[in-house]
Order: C-alpha cells, then sequence, then structure tokens
C-alpha cells in the first residue's frame, strides 16, 4: 500500500512545493528561490550540523571556524572542554577571527580587528580599549561575553544547533548512533579530505548517495565485476541489464566469486580509500587460496567470515583500535551507507569509513566534502587534516567514484529545468531514503513539533536503498 504524507501537523500554505504523494518530490524544491529561502529560516536554524572533527583541535585555545549560510561559528577546544561561539565581536559585530579558517589562541585569546576588544577561550570579554567612554550598563559582564552556540560531541566530531531548544543530538540521530559506535567510529581519524563546489542544489548532492541503483550505469567497473551482486538487488531478473550491465554468471565456481569479491574490494579501494582501505586490500589477497566449501554462495560466506576475522587480528596485533567485525556485524548491523540529517554521510565497510558533508551556498550551488577515515596505533596517526584539497568539481585529480557521481551531479540539475519535468519519480522500495528525508525537510518547514521530527529522524538510519515509510506526523 502507498504511503501518503502525513499532512495534519503541517500548517497549510506554509511549505511551498509540499510533498502530497511520497513517491514524486516536486521539482521545484532544487532550485526556487522561495523554497530556499524557506530551508534557509526553518530548517538550517534548527538541525544539528557536523562543524569540524576533533583532532583538529586537540589541545585548549585551538579553534575552527565552521559556516553555514550567512552563520559564522568558532568551535572552540576551551579549559574544560568543547565549546563553541557566535563569531561576532560584541562591540560593533566584526568577525573576531581576522579571516583566518583555525587557529591556536591559549594565552592571548581573540583580539577584534576593528577597535582591539578582546575575549579569552572561555568566550569571556577580557579588555575593553577606552572603557570609561562607555555607559556601564554597556560594560555588564554577561552581556559583553560571546554568544554561545549549542555544541555537542558525537563520533569524533563536534556537531552545532543554532536552536538551543531542539532535541539533543542523540535524541535526533537515535540508534544509529550507537551501532556505528560499536564499528569503532569514534577511534577514527581523517588521512585526507577533498573539497568542490558543485553546481547544483545541497539535495541533489546528496540524493546521489542515497541508494544504490545508479551503480550500473553511473559506476559500471563495480557491476561489471560482480554483476550477481547488483542485478540481484535492483535488476527485473539476474540476466537482464538492458545491454547497460553485465548479466549474472550462474556458473562461476566459489573461488572465482571469491576472486571477483576482491576485485570489487580493490575498486572501491581505489575509488573511496576509507570505504575499504588499503590495508584491509592487502590482507584479502592473501586470504584467495583459504580452503572453501564448493558451493558458490557458502563460499563466500565463510571467506568473509575469516576474512573479518582476520582484519580484526592483524589491526589489533598492530596496536589498531579495531572492532570485533564478525561479532558487531551481529549485534550491531549496519549499511554500507548510513545518512545523519541533514547533510552528513558515513559509508563503512570494515574498519574504514568515507564521510561525506554537503552544504548549501545558494539554490543551485553547493559545497561538497568528503573524507577518509581510519584508525591508527598510538603514535602513528596521519598528520592533522585542517582544511581540505579544493578542487574543480570536473577534477580527475578526485578519487575514481566521486569522479563518476560528480560528473551526473551537475547536468541533473540543468536537467530540472527541462520543461515539463515536474517531479523526481521514485521507486517506493528502493529509493524511499530520498522522499524520507525530504518529507522530514516539509516537516521543519511546516514547523511539526521538535520531537516528532527528532523521532522521524530515526528511521533514516539503516534506510540506504530503502522503503519509504510513514514518518508519523
Amino acid at each position: 500500500m502507498t504511503i501518503m504524507t502525513q499532512v495534519k501537523d503541517i500548517q497549510d500554505g506554509s511549505v511551498p512545493f509540499p510533498i502530497t504523494d511520497p513517491e514524486r518530490i516536486p521539482v521545484q524544491r532544487y532550485y526556487d528561490e522561495t523554497f530556499y529561502k524557506a530551508e534557509t529560516e526553518r530548517l538550517w536554524p534548527h538541525v544539528w550540523q557536523m562543524a569540524c572533527r576533533l583532532e583538529q583541535i586537540p589541545n585548549a585555545g585551538d579553534w575552527i571556524e565552521y559556516k553555514i549560510l550567512e552563520k559564522s561559528i568558532i568551535i572552540m577546544h576551551a579549559a574544560k572542554g568543547i565549546k563553541a561561539f557566535h563569531n561576532a565581536c560584541r562591540h560593533r559585530g566584526v568577525p573576531i577571527t581576522e579571516g583566518k579558517a583555525h587557529g591556536s589562541c591559549e594565552n592571548e585569546g581573540f583580539t577584534c580587528p576593528f577597535h582591539g576588544w578582546r575575549w579569552n577561550i572561555e568566550g569571556q570579554n577580557t579588555f575593553v580599549y577606552g572603557k570609561q567612554k562607555f555607559s556601564e550598563r554597556q560594560l555588564d559582564k554577561a552581556d559583553l561575553a560571546l554568544k554561545t552556540c549549542r555544541v555537542e560531541i558525537w563520533g569524533a566530531c563536534a556537531f552545532i544547533n543554532l536552536d538551543d531548544n531542539a532535541p539533543s543530538l542523540l535524541d535526533s540521530i537515535g540508534p544509529l548512533a550507537q551501532r556505528l559506535e560499536a564499528h569503532g567510529l569514534s577511534n577514527l581519524r581523517a588521512e585526507w579530505c577533498y573539497a568542490t563546489t558543485l553546481p547544483a542544489n545541497w539535495k541533489i548532492a546528496m540524493e546521489a548517495f542515497m541508494e544504490g541503483y545508479h551503480v550500473m550505469k553511473t559506476h559500471p567497473q563495480l557491476q561489471r565485476t560482480l554483476p550477481g551482486l547488483y542485478n540481484s538487488m535492483y535488476a527485473f531478473n539476474m540476466q537482464d541489464t538492458g545491454g547497460v550491465g553485465l548479466p549474472t554468471n550462474p556458473y562461476l565456481t566459489g573461488r572465482e566469486n571469491v576472486k571477483a569479491q576482491v576485485k570489487h574490494l580493490e575498486l572501491l579501494s581505489e575509488g573511496m580509500a576509507g570505504m575499504v582501505h588499503a590495508k584491509e586490500i592487502e590482507i584479502a589477497k592473501e586470504l584467495l587460496e583459504v580452503e572453501l566449501p564448493e558451493d558458490p554462495m557458502l563460499a563466500v560466506q565463510t571467506w568473509y567470515g575469516i576474512f573479518q576475522d582476520q582484519i580484526t587480528k592483524r589491526l589489533s596485533a598492530k596496536g589498531e583500535p579495531v572492532p570485533d567485525l564478525n561479532a558487531v556485524a551481529v549485534s550491531d548491523p549496519i549499511h554500507a551507507v548510513e545518512f545523519i540529517f541533514p547533510h552528513y554521510f558515513l559509508l563503512p565497510m570494515f574498519t574504514s569509513m568515507s564521510a561525506y558533508r554537503i552544504r548549501p551556498l545558494g539554490p543551485e550551488s553547493c559545497y561538497f566534502e568528503i573524507w577518509s577515515l581510519t584508525p591508527s596505533a598510538p603514535g602513528q596517526e596521519p598528520p592533522v587534516v585542517m582544511a581540505p584539497i579544493e578542487l574543480p568539481y570536473d577534477s580527475k585529480d578526485f578519487p575514481a567514484i566521486p569522479q563518476q557521481d560528480y560528473s551526473n551531479i551537475p547536468i541533473q540539475q540543468k536537467g530540472v529545468h527541462a520543461q515539463g519535468f515536474e517531479f523526481m519519480r521514485l521507486a517506493e522500495n528502493v529509493e524511499g531514503l530520498i522522499s524520507n528525508y525530504e518529507r522530514i525537510i516539509d516537516g521543519y518547514l511546516g514547523g511539526v513539533d521538535a520531537q516528532k521530527l527528532a523521532k522521524a529522524q530515526h528511521l533514516l538510519g539503516g534506510n540506504f536503498d530503502g522503503k519509504i515509510v510513514d514518518l508519523g506526523f
């Protein structure tokens, strides 16, 4: 039965271009100025946003700037933990970071470049030049302190929320938070980060990673290596790929299947790095000749069990803080792509992960960052990545898989303007994540109760390649 959008809690007329059929997303949501303005006013000020990685601010006095739309937030390692401040001098509003993106100021604190007022790392004002010129009420200590922004910690990252009354970060993420932590999320460190500006709406960019249905055409190297895997998930039958991809070969032996699996993992590693790390590929290649059952499917299952056990043992022996992969696969199952509303993705496979963060720059422009995250033995962590390597979106220096995705996203943005194209047509059983998160956006724009919205976000965990669901509002 088709699930219709529940509109009883949304104020009539408050959502421009609302979703009334969850399988059809109105196309104006991807370029219309009115819709974009509604997002800037009613969505982004009320949601948890990944602001920085904790290794970027390891010591007291370390800080880094996070920007969203016209807002600038300073994430500060204060004396007793992480704080966040709105980046504006309390005198005349000048940003106090002097145009820098990060730094350290344990002793001197911040000095406004305009009139020289100063604040310490706790956000307290420590100096007003010529304070005798001001009335007493203008010098109130509490009033002069930097305005704090809400900040909470999870997954080795600091998240900010501009809304002091929003549900907590963990209340918003839900059970997925614990499942990802069981897979060692907080033990990961960034080894590199790339970024680009895409000529596309931020939701167009995000939705490219909410289903694997695009793999056969967009990432043909993956489908052609394991056609059986992708055809079993998306094809009408195991043989019909419309002449685009390869049909499934039902005659592969167990050993041949395992070799194809390893080749597929190699391609993911070359294309993504964090999702399958090179150190895991080295282990996989050493296990190609292990004894396996003759049954092809059982051979693959057995091999993965051996492979995950060896990753756990070998990396642990090197001092890397990794989980027991076979154990957490049972106790805390996760998907190959997990989405943290509204703009953060984690792509876990074994012990490492890739991460994406997408931020709007305008109705048809967004900033896209991609990280490779991996565990390391103490003292062997990679150098801290303070800023991404910025590249043009069509650069050949990106890893292979993002290159392929970035080739589609800008042209899709052009396509949404085509005459007669009215809405995105979604497959209810495989593109449900797109519908589900878009309807949560409608909830924010329409003023749905914050607790209901937080509870609805729980349904996004494990929803990659998933179904359209009832969000409860």
